[in-house]
C-alpha cells in the first residue's frame, strides 16, 4: 500500500499491520516449510491495536475485533493491506465487541455463503476443517495452542492418549497423526465432536480416534478410578457413558475458564485441583500430563505450585516439568502469555 495513498485516519493501523507482518517473516517461512498455513498474523493486544486479531486458516483470513468494531475505512485498509502482502486470501470480519462476545455484524447473503463454506487448512501436516462463521462463536482450532499440539506430536508415537475438554479434537487428531496407538477425545458438545469426526476423516490415520460425548467429571472420574455415582444427595444425575478405569500414557487437560453442570463446576481460577486430580489419576505411572490454563491473571508459578501440592495430596509424584510457550505469532511483552501450558512427568 503506497504511503502517499493511505488515509491519515487509518495510517497507524496499517503501520501496525505492516510491522507485525515483517516481524513474522522467519516464523512464516518455518510454518510453510512444516506444511502449516494457519497462524496469527496480527495480535493487536501487544502490537498496537488492542482487541484486534487477524488469523490465517488456509485460504481464509479471519479478522476479529473484541473492544470496538472496525469502521468501514479501517476494514477497507486492513483488506487492502493483506491483499497486497498475501494475495488470494478471503477475508471475513467478525465484530465481537459486544459484552457477550457474540458475532454482531451481519453479512449479506453472498458474504454469508462465503463465510459458512467449509474449508480445509493444515498445521504441521495435519488437515483440519474451518468455517469463518458457524453456530458457535470461536474458530474451530485455537492457534495459540499450536505449540501444545506440536509437543503432543513429539510425544504420542505408540502411546495411549486422553484428550480432555477436546472441543474439535485438534490435540487428539494430531496425536493420531503422529502414531498414537489409542486416542480418546472427551467433550460434552456433540457439535464439537462432529467437527472432530470430520477432522479425522480429512487425515490418513493409523488408528481411529474414539469420541466420547460426556461431561468432564463423570468421564475423568471413571477413567481415574474415583468413580461417578448416579445419585448425589438423593438426586438422580443425568445419564453418562459407562467407562472402565484406564491409565493413559499421555493426558491433555485444557479446560475453559468456567463452566457449570450437575456433575461439578469447572473453575480454573478458584478450583483447578478439582480438574487436575482425576486427570492426574488417569495418567499412567511414568506417563505425561499436559495442563493448560488460559486465564491471563493467573500467575504461572503460583499455578504450578498448586499443581505440585495437589499431586502430593493425590499420592502422585511430579518428577519433572517443562513449560510450553506459545509460538512467535503470539508475542508477549513480559514473557508471561495468557495461555500457560506445562508438561508434567508423573
Amino acid at each position: 500500500m503506497s504511503a502517499e495513498l493511505i488515509d491519515p485516519a487509518v495510517a497507524p493501523l496499517v503501520e501496525h499491520l505492516a510491522a507485525a507482518f515483517v516481524a513474522r517473516e522467519t516464523l512464516l517461512n518455518q510454518c510453510h516449510a512444516e506444511h502449516t498455513d494457519a497462524y496469527r498474523l496480527f495480535h493487536g493486544s501487544v502490537e498496537g491495536e488492542p482487541g484486534l486479531t487477524v488469523d490465517r486458516y488456509g485460504e481464509l483470513l479471519i479478522a476479529q475485533s473484541f473492544h470496538q468494531p472496525l469502521d468501514a475505512a479501517q476494514l477497507d485498509a486492513l483488506e487492502t493491506f493483506y491483499s497486497e502482502v498475501m494475495p488470494g486470501l478471503i477475508l471475513v470480519y467478525n465484530d465481537r465487541s459486544q459484552s457477550n462476545s457474540r458475532i454482531a455484524n451481519p453479512l449479506s447473503a453472498e458474504e454469508m455463503a462465503i463465510a459458512t463454506q467449509p474449508r480445509q487448512f493444515q498445521e504441521l501436516g495435519v488437515n483440519y476443517r474451518i468455517q469463518a462463521r458457524h453456530a458457535g462463536q470461536d474458530p474451530w482450532l485455537f492457534l495459540d495452542m499450536r505449540a501444545g499440539r506440536r509437543r503432543v506430536m513429539q510425544e504420542a508415537a505408540g502411546k495411549s492418549v486422553l484428550n480432555l475438554f477436546a472441543y474439535t479434537c485438534g490435540v487428539g487428531i494430531a496425536a493420531a497423526k503422529a502414531g498414537a496407538r489409542l486416542v480418546v477425545n472427551v467433550d460434552f458438545a456433540e457439535s464439537s465432536l462432529a467437527i472432530g469426526h470430520e477432522n479425522a476423516r480429512l487425515n490418513t490415520l493409523a488408528t481411529r480416534p474414539r469420541f466420547v460425548k460426556s461431561d468432564f467429571f463423570p468421564a475423568a472420574r471413571q477413567f481415574s478410578g474415583i468413580g461417578q455415582p448416579k445419585f448425589v444427595r438423593g438426586r438422580s444425575l443425568p445419564p453418562f457413558p459407562k467407562l472402565e478405569k484406564q491409565a493413559f500414557d499421555l493426558v491433555f487437560l485444557d479446560p475453559p475458564r468456567y463452566a457449570k453442570s450437575l456433575f461439578g463446576v469447572v473453575d480454573v481460577i478458584n478450583d483447578y485441583p478439582a480438574l487436575f486430580k482425576p486427570a492426574l489419576l488417569s495418567t499412567a505411572a511414568g506417563g505425561t500430563l499436559i495442563c493448560c490454563n488460559n486465564v491471563a491473571e493467573v500467575d504461572r508459578e503460583a499455578w504450578l505450585a498448586q499443581l505440585q501440592r495437589s499431586a502430593v495430596k493425590a499420592g502422585r509424584e511430579i518428577r519433572e516439568f517443562e513449560w510450553i510457550a506459545p509460538e512467535d505469532d503470539f508475542p508477549s511483552p513480559d514473557s508471561n502469555p495468557p495461555l500457560k501450558m506445562v508438561l508434567l512427568r508423573v
